[in-house]
């Protein structure tokens, strides 16, 4: 009995260090996993930066980007009047007829325009005019406005080339008008846009016809 209770009682010591070993490598490892999900989070961030900076860009470059509308006439044009009277050296001219003045906007937006004169001149003689009344064209859109347009030519009896063009069956116009208006943006944004309308119209008055129409 004495030599049992005499007998130093040792705590038992690990088989091992596995355990030890076990736990640091979980710990490293949820390290590990914490630091990646960091990468990851902030690739995230810097691609939705770089997606909205994209974005921001594109809208700002198509939908806020101001284009100038474009105005011209319509090549449906119907005349009611064509009269040709007097000699090739003193020819007498009475016009009238239907056209389509159009408002071309390429913008996001609505452009309200003022209203202006259209003015038709003949070797930079003014033979005529027709008043446009205001309007709107509307995003992305044309406008057309049909207009009534009587032309007279009798100031032009001294210009020899008319009676030149009437005897080869043909005669040449030009229409000018100035819109100014503006443009609206996402309904708070306008942003003042003018526009001119320049036309050549080559008439064939034998048939009373169009035969051709250049706008620039």
């Amino acid at each position: 009995m004495a030599e049992k209770t005499n007998q130093q009682v040792n705590p038992l010591a690990p088989s091992n260090g596995n355990p030890r070993s076990d736990e640091e490598s979980n710990t490293l490892q949820s390290k590990e996993l914490k630091r990646k999900k960091r990468v990851k989070l902030a690739i995230y961030i810097a691609a939705f930066a770089v997606f909205q900076t994209i974005v921001i860009l594109v809208f700002a470059l198509t939908v806020m980007r101001v284009r100038t509308p474009k105005v011209r006439l319509g090549t449906d044009v119907t005349f009611s009047k064509l009269n040709t009277t007097g000699n090739d050296t003193s020819p007498s001219i009475n016009i009238t007829f239907i056209a389509q003045v159009r408002v071309k906007n390429t913008n996001f937006g609505p452009y309200k325009y003022d209203d202006t004169t259209a003015i038709f001149t003949y070797q930079n003689v003014k033979v005529g005019e027709v008043t446009i009344p205001k309007g709107k064209a509307g995003l992305r859109s044309t406008k057309k406005v049909s207009v009534t347009v009587d032309l007279n030519l009798d100031a032009l009896q001294t210009t020899p080339s008319l009676g030149n063009e009437l005897k080869n069956g043909v005669l040449t116009l030009n229409g000018q008008a100035k819109f100014t208006g503006k443009v609206e943006l996402m309904f708070v944004m306008k942003k003042k846009k003018a526009t001119e309308m320049n036309c050549k119209m080559i008439i064939d008055s034998t048939s009373k016809t169009l035969k051709d129409l250049i706008c620039v």
